[in-house]
């Protein structure tokens, strides 16, 4: 997902014999696993404004089986307690394995050395909801203005994937483009998130369009830090038109139409990624409405045969 729509939101030191090592410890067990094809829901956000019911029925009635949330606001998603989204979703055949909400400083009390309330109770309902993942997908600047605080913070990550873990879930991270325009002490930011997280503790979502604009590359990446990505947003770039005031060079497109390799990708992932979770996400449409967008991506997933 691109930075800038998350306003409403608030490694590499590692030898590659051990890298190999611990690669298969991770994904060793995945063997023989089904991949999992899912939407983001922001590729539908205005749609899921104005109809959250009636979007999810099409969504359905398409044939995706997997959503994934962008919306959790006062202990509800898209208006709906966690019990009443649960039952939403299964009334539709639909499962929410993994959901964004953003961990900030404030969800750790450090005099307590605990969790405020308020995060607790977002790991609580996305129990219940359903979740295998529960996603963070923005890192404040105000925890990457140092090395010292960037790697204070990554240690909360590490003890929020043990409170997920008491409820049989998984912390996770999604990547933007910061993460490999800016370094501290020498190391790329992803690079320090990738070496200072327990890998079972803390996923990695991979963003493979997000990651274009500040220079990563997700072939690379799969093959640098093997078995660390059990999920990935699966989506494409296109140069972005020139717009008065925005700076981006690129923009989302249905898959297959732009300067991502995403089948190469994907089959990659799944390959020695460790990746089992395949979340399409488009957040541009060059003309076509987003529901029309999700159809053609679900039709070309389907064709490279997840």
């Amino acid at each position: 997902m691109k930075l800038s729509r998350r306003k409403f939101l608030v490694s590499s030191s590692l030898s590659l014999a051990g890298s190999m090592l611990l690669s298969n410890e991770i994904f060793a067990t995945k063997i023989g696993m089904k991949s999992n094809l899912g939407l983001q829901l922001y590729s539908v956000r205005e749609d899921m404004e104005k109809d959250p019911m009636g979007t999810l029925k099409l969504l359905a009635d398409m044939g995706f089986k997997n959503v994934e949330h962008a919306n959790y606001v006062d202990r509800k998603f898209y208006g709906y307690s966690a019990t009443e989204f649960r039952k939403v979703l299964n009334d539709l055949g639909l499962k929410m394995p993994s959901g964004h909400t953003v961990m900030t400083e404030k969800h750790w009390d450090k005099t307590t050395k605990d969790f405020t309330d308020e995060w607790k109770h977002t790991i609580e309902d996305a129990a219940i909801v359903g979740q295998k993942h529960v996603i963070s997908p923005y890192m404040e600047e105000s925890s990457r203005e140092n090395y010292d605080n960037m790697v204070g913070f990554l240690d909360v990550f590490n003890k929020c994937g043990e409170l997920c873990k008491k409820s049989g879930m998984k912390f996770g991270y999604h990547n933007h483009d910061f993460e490999f325009t800016n370094s501290l002490n020498g190391k790329m930011i992803y690079d320090i998130i990738l070496e200072k997280t327990d890998p079972s503790m803390v996923t990695q979502q991979m963003d493979i369009g997000n990651m274009y604009e500040g220079g990563g590359r997700p072939l690379e990446l799969l093959k640098k830090y093997p078995g660390r990505f059990e999920s990935m947003h699966v989506k494409d770039e296109i140069l972005a038109e020139k717009k008065e005031g925005e700076t981006k060079k690129y923009e989302s497109s249905v898959l297959g139409k732009g300067i991502v390799p995403v089948k190469e990708v994907v089959d990659l992932a799944k390959k020695i990624g460790g990746t089992t979770e395949f979340i399409v996400e488009q957040e541009s449409y060059q003309g076509k409405t987003p529901l029309e967008s999700m159809k053609e991506d679900l039709r070309i997933m389907k064709s490279w045969g997840y």
